[in-house]
């Protein structure tokens, strides 16, 4: 039986402490965000909207797991938003290919995030954009392991990638996380070297394995529910193969075999992915989507927009902001997180 559990009139400062106290309200995976209405859908019938508290029994169980804290991710603090900063060692990704591709050039760019305000930083040496033309494992490594051996000594490095053999030699180089486009689906050998790691993943959805083909692929009836059973089937692959979910954090993949309109409903109900008990990552930075919407063609010139659709995910539960723009993105969090608590932080 396929049960989603999709928390909705979400609330945060006072409002939030006050519903919370009264019972009115769940914290929204034991934030700052908390919710008082959801929707119930069952075999992929929606049985409707209702208020927490007519919630019935036989669903406790699953409305109060959404409740609950998750695991902190790869030892990084729980309380807040986190900003993963993207350092692409590449000719050709949509948004700043080229600028990083010497290792110098992105070994600097990375600690400039750092001093920025980035709680981590994602390396990837393989553009994932649509149509990409595909590397080998060996020419991906050759770009992005200097790079991932300076960063790692001062602060947690992602890997973005979806080889194995990338995935090894990262972390042996001092990488902290694997971060998935194909959720552990396009190299048949990672799912087993990310359990023996012990290393946390982050699983992204994307429609077949393969950027090239992905925007063909974007045909969805109700694209968050079918994007959350997909990642909630590969978080039980996960599980079954020895990665616990304390060790999975969940990415819908905005712009990866989606239109516009998927993106859009993507955002505004991110919190269904909260109940997959993992923390959500969102990567909406610099993306077609932000430019169709504001008429901004540059993807470099879009730091508004990215901006926007950060803050609009932070409102709704995801934890980890994948951004390109990380001062500006640090600088608005600091002020969206005051004033939804009506206070400057302590």
């Amino acid at each position: 039986m396929a049960r989603f559990i999709e928390p909705l009139g979400l609330v945060t400062g006072p409002v939030a402490f006050h519903a919370l106290r009264e019972g009115y309200a769940l914290p929204l995976q034991g934030g700052d965000i908390a919710f008082a209405f959801v929707r119930l859908v069952e075999d992929g019938e929606d049985l409707g909207v209702g208020p927490i508290r007519e919630v019935p029994e036989d669903w406790h169980d699953a409305l109060h797991a959404i409740a609950e804290r998750v695991a902190p991710f790869a030892g990084l603090p729980p309380d807040r938003p986190l900003v993963m900063g993207v350092v692409n060692v590449t000719p050709d990704s949509f948004s700043d290919g080229g600028r990083h591709f010497a290792a110098g050039q992105a070994i600097e760019a990375g600690h400039a995030m750092l001093a920025a305000g980035a709680d981590i930083l994602d390396i990837g040496g393989e553009s994932t954009r649509p149509g990409a033309a595909p590397i080998t494992a060996e020419e991906e490594m050759a770009r992005v392991l200097p790079v991932v051996r300076e960063l790692a000594k001062a602060a947690p490095v992602s890997i973005d990638t979806r080889h194995a053999a990338t995935m090894a030699a990262a972390l042996e180089a001092g990488a902290e996380i694997v971060n998935d486009v194909s959720a552990l689906r396009h190299d048949p050998t990672a799912l087993a070297l990310v359990a023996r790691s012990n290393a946390p993943v982050i699983l992204m959805h994307m429609p077949g394995d393969d950027p090239a083909t992905m925007q063909g692929l974007a045909e969805y009836r109700d694209v968050a529910l079918e994007v959350a059973a997909f990642l909630r089937d590969r978080i039980a692959t996960c599980e079954a193969l020895g990665i616990p979910r304390g060790r999975i954090a969940v990415d819908p993949g905005i712009g990866f075999g989606k239109t516009l309109a998927h993106n859009l409903a993507l955002i505004d109900r991110l919190p269904l992915f909260a109940t997959l008990g993992c923390r959500v990552v969102l990567g909406a930075s610099r993306k077609r989507f932000i430019g169709t919407l504001s008429g901004v063609e540059e993807a470099g010139s879009r730091v508004s927009g990215s901006l926007a659709a950060a803050l609009a995910g932070a409102a709704r539960g995801a934890s980890i902001l994948r951004v390109h723009d990380v001062a500006e993105t640090v600088q608005a969090l600091a002020v969206w997180r005051a004033c939804m608590a009506g206070r400057a932080p302590d």
